[in-house]
Parts: structure tokens; C-alpha cells; sequence
């Protein structure tokens, strides 16, 4: 991946042609404005944040002159075992920070887990800052780390010494720090919006269960992370969810105890439920087949609870 042909910008482009072309394709591609660009939107900030910043520039001008840059000395190529292990060091404190995902945690009631359900759900997030099209401001390489946002220290004394590596304190281990930040973000990059997402979950959808959806969560270091939804059910109108049976409490006055059945409000509809000649409230009624359906054709089956529940006239004696 050549980050100057991503920009389209020639290897001795100034910074300033950089930015100004980088600027222009992350508005051209945005996916807030162009829903497919969100591929390319990545690329582009992918390359500026290399390109666009004079140290990683540099480093990756040199490796684009010497392809053999970094291999391993054992195959004839030169350089010392320490080479090797800097360069290592280097490539994992260069990579680019995974966006964190964002979590947002969404309540579904047992009937809707059984029959699916459509939701719309409203949320905050980052997205990118216009007026520096996520950039920040104008930045310059950190000269106390030289760009790599950590620092080597030496601690312990005689012959317990150990080199530790440490975040640089000069620009907070982000490897550079700003000539100018933007008014709009104060460097951030980004700034708070709520937006909406319409899910539609599937049946049988269980408490705890994560769904994923691309491309939909905050707007941190030029990407775009993922919305992940954590599913919280929740008991409404008697139902319960256990395992893959759906489980019904039902309430009975001394009245209700006389006639021969009762009808549970099921959500496939109405059924008729016979009394049991010996009521128990410790042993649920099952009813078979009227549970949660999975996929591989296993249905569960509906628990019902058999409560008593009646108000006693205190002022009958015994």
C-alpha cells in the first residue's frame, strides 16, 4: 500500500499540499456524507497519518528506498541482533491504535426475544471535526520521543538495572504535538453527536448477547469504530426466560382455584391451560412445545408458575 498514490500526491509534495489534499478527500469520502467511501475514508486517514506527519514521513521515505529495510539479519542482510529488536519495538509503538469499540447496552422484554423485534435506538458518539476534518490541528513531531511516543529510562541500581520503556511525557505518548490546534476541537479531532441505528433482532435473542454493527461507533484517531449492542432482557407481563423455555407467572385468586382451566395471554396467542388435580405451587405446569424455537428445529417448552394470591379477611375468627 503506497500512502502517496492513496492521496494521490507525488513524493515531493510539501506538507501543506499534503494537508490540503487530505482535507479534500476526507470530506469527498466521509461515510456521514458518502455512505460507500468508508473503505477509502480509512486508507486516507491511514495515509496522513503517516504522510502528513514530517517525522513517520521520513521513516517512511527510507523504507520505500531501501526495500530490505528491517529483515532479519540471520538471512545475509545485514545489521546487528539490537537493530532488530529496535525495529520491532518501533513497528509496535508506531502501529495505529485500534479504535475501542462502543459499547451500548440496549433492553429487550422477554416477549420480544421470543417473537423478534425492530428497534430504534438513540446514542451519542464522536464523529470526525469539519473544520480540521478530524486531523486535530497542525502537528508537528515530538522532539523528545523523536515520534514514537515513549521514552527509554533506566531504573534500579548496581546490577538490577532494567530498561523500561515509558510513555513520553512532552506529548502525552501521542508521538507529536501541535503547532496550532483546531478552535473547534482543541485537537481532539472529533466532537459529540447523538445519532440513531434501527436494529432489527432476531428471535431467541439471549440476555448478555452482543451484536455487532460496522462502521457505526466513535470517530478516534481517523477511524471509525464498531457499535457493539449488549442485549439486557427484561421481565415484563409475567414472563421469564430460561434457557430455551419461556416461563409465565400466573396469579390466582380462591375464585379463579374452582373453575377446570385459565387462559395464559401466550405471545403466539391466547391458550387454555387446564387446573391440575393437585395444585402445587413449588411444581410448575409444563406445556410442551410452546417455547422458544431455535433454528435447528428444537422448540422449549412453557413453564407456567402457579401462584396463590388473595387478600384474607381479618375479621373472621377461628
Amino acid at each position: 500500500m503506497n500512502y502517496y498514490e492513496i492521496l494521490g500526491v507525488s513524493k515531493d509534495a510539501t506538507q501543506e499540499e499534503i494537508k490540503k489534499v487530505y482535507r479534500k478527500l476526507a470530506i469527498e469520502y466521509h461515510p456521514d456524507k458518502n455512505p460507500q467511501g468508508e473503505e477509502k475514508f480509512k486508507q486516507i486517514a491511514e495515509a496522513y497519518d503517516v504522510i502528513g506527519d514530517e517525522t513517520k514521513r521520513r521513516d517512511y521515505d527510507n523504507r520505500l528506498n531501501n526495500p530490505f529495510a528491517g529483515q532479519n539479519p540471520f538471512g545475509g542482510g545485514g545489521g546487528s541482533m539490537d537493530d532488530m529488536i529496535n525495529q520491532m519495538f518501533n513497528n509496535m509503538n508506531n502501529r495505529r491504535p485500534r479504535t475501542p469499540e462502543k459499547l451500548v447496552e440496549i433492553q429487550l422484554t422477554v416477549v420480544e426475544s421470543f417473537l423478534g423485534t425492530s428497534k430504534s435506538i438513540n446514542f451519542s458518539k464522536k464523529i470526525a471535526c469539519e473544520p480540521c476534518s478530524g486531523g486535530g490541528g497542525e502537528k508537528t513531531g515530538c522532539l523528545t520521543c523523536g515520534g514514537q511516543g515513549f521514552v527509554h529510562q533506566r531504573v534500579g541500581t548496581g546490577m538490577f538495572t532494567q530498561i523500561l520503556k515509558t510513555s513520553c511525557t512532552s506529548c502525552e505518548g501521542r508521538g507529536f504535538t501541535f503547532r496550532n490546534k483546531c478552535y473547534s476541537c482543541n485537537g481532539f479531532g472529533n466532537k459529540d453527536t447523538v445519532d440513531s441505528l434501527t436494529i432489527n433482532f432476531p428471535r431467541n435473542v439471549d440476555d448478555g448477547q452482543m451484536l455487532r454493527v460496522p462502521g457505526k461507533g466513535d470517530f478516534v484517531n481517523g477511524v471509525i469504530g464498531d457499535v457493539i449492542l449488549k442485549v439486557k432482557l427484561v421481565n415484563k407481563d409475567g414472563f421469564e426466560k430460561y434457557n430455551n423455555d419461556l416461563v409465565y407467572n400466573a396469579f390466582f385468586n380462591l375464585e379463579d382455584l374452582k373453575n377446570n382451566d385459565f387462559q395464559v395471554s401466550h405471545p403466539d396467542g391466547k391458550i387454555s391451560v387446564k387446573f391440575p388435580k393437585e395444585f402445587n405451587t413449588q411444581v410448575p405446569l409444563r406445556v410442551r412445545q410452546k417455547g422458544f424455537k431455535l433454528n435447528n428445529g428444537f422448540v422449549g417448552d412453557l413453564l407456567i408458575k402457579m401462584n396463590v394470591k388473595y387478600t384474607r379477611d381479618e375479621t373472621t375468627t377461628v
